[in-house]
Parts: C-alpha cells; sequence; structure tokens
C-alpha cells in the first residue's frame, strides 16, 4: 500500500465519521467540538455505536481510555467489547456512557497529595477534540484524567484548559483588529532526539536497565570530535527502524517527516510536521512509544533519557509553538514586510513580554533530575531564559523603540562561486541554537524540554503566559479612540520594558552568565532551584485566573516532581553501588591478582615485570580511593531510605551531597576501566556501546 493509503488508518479520524456517522449525528459532532459544548448522550451513543463497529472490523477487541497520568507517560486499562447475549453467547456492545466516561484508581497515579490510599476514584472523560484510534487491536480513546473531587491528575485537562484560555484571549485581541476569525488554535511539532544502542549489550548494564542513564563509562578515543555523525549516512540496521517506525506512526495518523543522525554517536532524530496541541501531545506519546516498542524488534533499545551517556551531546525535544486561526492566518508569520504588520508586532510583543515576566515558569516546566544534566552543557540551551529574535526583527523593534523609520534591506541572493549551482533567497536571520526560545521564521522554538518530556505541560505554560498578556493588550486597546496611535504607543512601551530579554548572542558563553545576572534575568540552575518558584504569588494567581491550575493542582505537580526528581537520585545511588561491590570491585580484584601472579612469576625468571607491577601500584590507589568513596556514598544514601518528609529539603540534599558522592564514586572507577584488560571489565564500554557494527 502507498503511503497515502495507510496513512491514518487505524485513526477514527475525520473523513471515517464522515463517512461511517450519520450526517446529522456527524454535524452535531463537529458543531460540538468547534462551539465546545458539552457532547449529548443521545449523540454519543450513536458515536460510540459506530465506532465499535470500525474497531471491531478492523481486528479490535478491548477499548481503552488513553490518558497521561502525571508519571509522564500513557496509561490504559483493557475492557472488552462482549456482553453477555443470555444464550450462551456474547455480543459486542460499546455505548455512549463507556465512551464518554471511564473510572480508574485514582490514589495509584502520583497526586501530590491530591488523593490519600483510601481515597481511590477517579475519572477518565473522552476529549473528542483528539481521534480515536486503534493500536494492537485495541481501541484507544483519549481521554483526560480527573479525581473524585474533580482536580486534574493529568498532563492533558490543563492543556486543554490552556488552549481555551489563549483561545478566547487572542479573539480579544483579534476583534479589536477587525479579524473575522472565531476561534485560535495553539499549534506544536515536537522534534524528538533519541539514542539507539544495541539490546544484547544494553542488557549487560544494570545502571542502563535500571535508570536508562550510564553511571560509569570512560571516555572512548573517539566520541563525537570530528562531527562526522550529525546527519551522516544512515546505517542499514538503524535505516530499516526508521522506515518501520514511520510506517508505524503514520497509520496512527501521526505527521512523521525528518529523520536523521544526530551529533552524538548513535543518537538520531525525528521530527514531525506541527499540528494541533493536543493532538500533537497524544502523537509525541505514541512517537514515544512505538520508538520503544520498535527498537526490541530490530535487536535495539531506545533511550529517551536526556543524558544517557557522559562525554558525548544528550538529547531534547524542541517544541516548535505557534498561533493560527480559523480563517488560516498564522498569527506569528511576519510576512513580506514586517514592520508594517501590526498584528504580527503586537502578537509578537505578547510573546516576548509573556516570556520576560514568567521566565521562572519556562524553567519550571523543563526541570527534572536528567535534563539538569543536559542544560547548558554545549549541547542544550544555558538553564538561563532569553529570546533570540534574529539580526532583522531586532532591528525592526530597535526601530520602533527609537521612533525612526525601518529601512528594509530587501532579499539578498545567496551566491557560493559556483555557476551551475541555483541562486536563492537567503533567509532575513540566522539561527541560534543556544537560544532557549528561539523565533525560526513563523514560531517560535523552545529548545530546553528533555527528550522523555510530556511537551503538555511545557504547551500548557507557553499557552497560558501569552492569553495572560494577550488579555492585558485587550484591556488596553480596547475602548481606544485613535487605535492605531493605542496599538503603536503598546508595541512601542512593551518592547522597551521587556528588552532585557532578548539575547542574540551565544547562549553557551561565560559572559552571558555575567551578562544576564546584569540584566536581572533569573538564573535556576538546578531543579530544586526551579521548583519552589511554581507557587510564587504571581504564579499562581496566573494559572488560577485562567482557570489552568488551583493552588491545589500547583502544589501538588511541585511535590510529584520534587518527589520524582528524588527517587530518580536515589535508584541511581543505590544503582551505582551494586555496580560497584558486584561487579567493579571483585573485576579489579581478578586483574589485579593475574597481574601479580604475572609479576611473581617473572620475578622467579629473573625478569623485573614493570607493566605488571606498575599497574598493579596504580590499581590498588584507585580501588583504595574508589571503596572510600563507596563508603560515603552509602553513608549519604541512607538518609533517603526513610519515607520521604520535606520534599524540598531533601531533594537539596541529594543535589548537594548525594551527586557529589555519585561522582566521586564515578571519577576513580572510569579510570580504572582504562587500566583494566578488557576480558576483566564487567560491562560493555562506551566504545562499544556507542561505535555498534
Amino acid at each position: 500500500m502507498s503511503i497515502p493509503e495507510i496513512f491514518g488508518c487505524d485513526v477514527f479520524n475525520e473523513s471515517v465519521m464522515e463517512h461511517r456517522l450519520p450526517k446529522d449525528v456527524y454535524k452535531s459532532l463537529k458543531k460540538t467540538i468547534e462551539e465546545g459544548k458539552h457532547l449529548d448522550l443521545s449523540l454519543a451513543n450513536a458515536i460510540a455505536t459506530e465506532m465499535k463497529n470500525w474497531a471491531v472490523e478492523k481486528g479490535a477487541t478491548h477499548y481503552t481510555h488513553w490518558f497521561q497520568p502525571m508519571t509522564g507517560i500513557t496509561a490504559e486499562k483493557h475492557d472488552g467489547f462482549i456482553s453477555p447475549s443470555g444464550d450462551g453467547h456474547v455480543i459486542m456492545e460499546f455505548s455512549g456512557k463507556e465512551l464518554i466516561k471511564g473510572e480508574t484508581d485514582a490514589s495509584s497515579f502520583p497526586s501530590g497529595g491530591l488523593r490519600a490510599t483510601f481515597e481511590a476514584r477517579g475519572y477518565t472523560a473522552w476529549d473528542p477534540t483528539s481521534y480515536a484510534f486503534i493500536k494492537n487491536n485495541i481501541l484507544c480513546i483519549p481521554t483526560a484524567f480527573c479525581s473524585y473531587s474533580g482536580e486534574a491528575l493529568d498532563k492533558r485537562t490543563p492543556l486543554l484548559r490552556s488552549m481555551e484560555a489563549i483561545n478566547k484571549s487572542a479573539l480579544r485581541v483579534l476583534k479589536i483588529l477587525g479579524s473575522d476569525a472565531t476561534h485560535v488554535t495553539p499549534n506544536i511539532g515536537a522534534e524528538q532526539e533519541y539514542f539507539l544502542i544495541d539490546r544484547h549489550m544494553y542488557s549487560q548494564r544494570k545502571d542502563l536497565i535500571y535508570t536508562s542513564r550510564s553511571l560509569f563509562g570512560a571516555k572512548p578515543p573517539k566520541t563525537q570530535e570530528l562531527d562526522d555523525h550529525y546527519f551522516g549516512t544512515i546505517k542499514t540496521r538503524v535505516a530499516a527502524y526508521m522506515e518501520d517506525l514511520d510506517r508505524q506512526l503514520w497509520k496512527l495518523g501521526v505527521l512523521a517527516k525528518t529523520k536523521h543522525n544526530e551529533v552524538a554517536p548513535c543518537q538520531h532524530e525525528l521530527a514531525p510536521i506541527y499540528s494541533v496541541a493536543n493532538v500533537a501531545t497524544d502523537h509525541n506519546q505514541l512517537t514515544m512509544e512505538l520508538m520503544k516498542r520498535t527498537a526490541r524488534r530490530h535487536g535495539f533499545k531506545c533511550l529517551l533519557t536526556e543524558k544517557p551517556f557522559a562525554h558525548v551531546n544528550g538529547s531534547g525535544k524542541h517544541i516548535n509553538w505557534s498561533l493560527s486561526t480559523n480563517t488560516g492566518v498564522n498569527l506569528l508569520n511576519p510576512g513580506k514586510t514586517p514592520a508594517e504588520n501590526a498584528q504580527f508586532l503586537l502578537f509578537l510583543a505578547a510573546v516576548i513580554k509573556g516570556v520576560n515576566k514568567y521566565q521562572d515558569l519556562l524553567r519550571v516546566c523543563v526541570a527534572s533530575a536528567n535534563n539538569d544534566h543536559r542544560l547548558g552543557a554545549s549541547e542544550a540551551p544555558p538553564s538561563i531564559i532569553s529570546i533570540f529574535l534574529g539580526d532583522e526583527l531586532t532591528a525592526i523593534l530597535d526601530s520602533i523603540v527609537k521612533g525612526e523609520e525601518y529601512h528594509a534591506h530587501g532579499k539578498q541572493t545567496m551566491e557560493v562561486g559556483v555557476d551551475i549551482l541555483p541562486n536563492f533567497a537567503k533567509d532575513t536571520t540566522d539561527r541560534n541554537r543556544t537560544s532557549p526560545f528561539a523565533f525560526t521564521g513563523n514560531k517560535f522554538e523552545f529548545r530546553s524540554p528533555g527528550s522523555k518530556l510530556s511537551v503538555a505541560g511545557p504547551t500548557t505554560f507557553i499557552n497560558t503566559i501569552v492569553a495572560d498578556v494577550l488579555d492585558e493588550f485587550a484591556d488596553e486597546l480596547e475602548g481606544a479612540e485613535d487605535l492605531k496611535s493605542a496599538l503603536n504607543k503598546l508595541i512601542k512601551k512593551t518592547i522597551e520594558e521587556n528588552s532585557r530579554i532578548i539575547f542574540n548572542g551565544d547562549g553557551y558563553s561565560p559572559e552571558w552568565v555575567e551578562e544576564a545576572k546584569r540584566r536581572g534575568l533569573a538564573n535556576y540552575p538546578s531543579t530544586p532551584d526551579a521548583l519552589p518558584h511554581f507557587a510564587d504569588e504571581k504564579n499562581v494567581e496566573l494559572f488560577a485566573r485562567h482557570n489552568v491550575y488551583s493552588e491545589t493542582e500547583i502544589r501538588s505537580r511541585i511535590e510529584i516532581l520534587f518527589d520524582e526528581y528524588i527517587k530518580t537520585i536515589k535508584i541511581e545511588a543505590r544503582t551505582m553501588l551494586d555496580m560497584a561491590n558486584k561487579d567493579i570491585f571483585p573485576a579489579v580484584s581478578s586483574y589485579v591478582r593475574d597481574l601479580a601472579t604475572t609479576a611473581k612469576v617473572a620475578g622467579e625468571c629473573g625478569v623485573v615485570a614493570e607493566y605488571e607491577l606498575e599497574t598493579v601500584k596504580k590499581l590498588n590507589s584507585l580501588t583504595t580511593q574508589m571503596y572510600k568513596a563507596y563508603q560515603q556514598l552509602c553513608d549519604i544514601v541512607k538518609p533517603l531510605e526513610a519515607p520521604i518528609t520535606g520534599c524540598e529539603s531533601t531533594a537539596r540534599y541529594c543535589r548537594d551531597s548525594v551527586i557529589p558522592a555519585m561522582k566521586a564514586l564515578r571519577a576513580p572507577a572510569d579510570e580504572i576501566e582504562t587500566l583494566v584488560g578488557r576480558k576483566y571489565w564487567p560491562y560493555p564500554t562506551y566504545g562499544e556501546l556507542l561505535f555498534y557494527v
């Protein structure tokens, strides 16, 4: 089958619904979705019947309410379509009630104290704006997940709330500007980076199995110094995996578009065409799931952890964000004359002000133990949030602030000095990969999120902060006697007051840290530094104002994220101790014993075994250093074995005491690895992991 034939074949999408649903039902559903109204039960019954018939025809036997709890992954409980017919047989049934509402245990998922163990009831509710699909012969129905008392226990609910918020706020502004748009939608596209390693070697590494991150590993002779992997020829085995993955994603309607080798050895990227935020979020969750499952079929292990290997780049997830209207207008498209495009400049100013005012929140929404290893390490943006606009837009904004007319330079033609090569138009601005929040032509690219992070959180935050500023703009512009004058004044004032957040330079440079401090920008290097600011008064008021998070929901999420941070580090520390005690120390002892035996035999023959004797001395010294570090880490980890009380203080203890002790244990172990014979070393080395055949 051709790609157009297989694309979306396992999705109960709009074309399927239009074909299978009665016309009045289809029109009612479309109207319900467009107007954001509650779904009538009789309508749900009609949809459920056809959805079930379609799914059964395609081999489905069960359905599930597919949701995204605070674990960061998806969850599902499978229920069969079967129902007893009374004559010893069964019929296949599925009702509207089963479609729109499900029930699951709300106390067994992370709740941050919202639900006690005995308070078990929770609900899942169908999101009709995201299509149902079939996966592994299961009809998956995208749903929101909430507690018995109504608090959001998932990633989808706040995202949908934020989408409603920015729709209302953007429409207020567009109405003032004379637009006939009736709906504004945030769109995203998540560029997904990942590592593929040989599964056989993966299975020999306890650290990768338990933590998806290598906790020991000496630097191999080669890493990424030659820049020969980035966009390099894709290995045959990897290409087969990518082809398989593409076809599976296309069947589920995922717009997988671009694939290539990334900078680090055995690192790769998949990028989709961007789409409506909640659908794109679902698609990214499916992408990560299928990446892992497909890898097993091809003898690989897919690692989505942000920093699985030292000495090489980590993996991120770049979220491309924009706003579009139902009239087909991208509100962040500058057009051919951006200096004269007041609508674009106003929405651009809203983003600039939102990012400046709520820069702490953009750091909060990407905070995790593993992403802390990646941010600012010359492979990802720094923890300091800033905006890159490029030369042309910066010049336009400067002219607005100075009250001067902007003189466009016009499109330049690229000439590379070879007559046969075609000339082409040069972009008006460069790209800046060191910027956390970069304008890239008609959208913003948020580069700080880690590779395994759900895109729902960052998108929720961006939607909300921009919605808030748009409301401020609408309040100021509504009723203005001279709209043009008020608009110009507002844009100029906004740029003047928020210019500190704009930075087009090298975000990796030490000078930028000092410059950012001088500008008064926030710098939260670690998760324990960032997370408490989620509950700052201005942020609590922001989310409450737009009905995205209640204060209770915010504080529960802070507790969940702190708890995840602590447990991640605790598991890593335990794993290091286990590997050191059971594998590395015995390996060194065996090697030293054999070296000593060889030296003794050589001595008896009257030969000085210089290599053996010197190596034994070095290993003895390093092993002693490692053993002391091992004992120290044992002592430091002990307090974490007690039930966690005071998440913030415990997280700081992990950062300030546990992580340094882990580094102290790793340093001599990695040096020991360079001295011990290969057949003695208990694990595949970095060289073997990163450069498999």
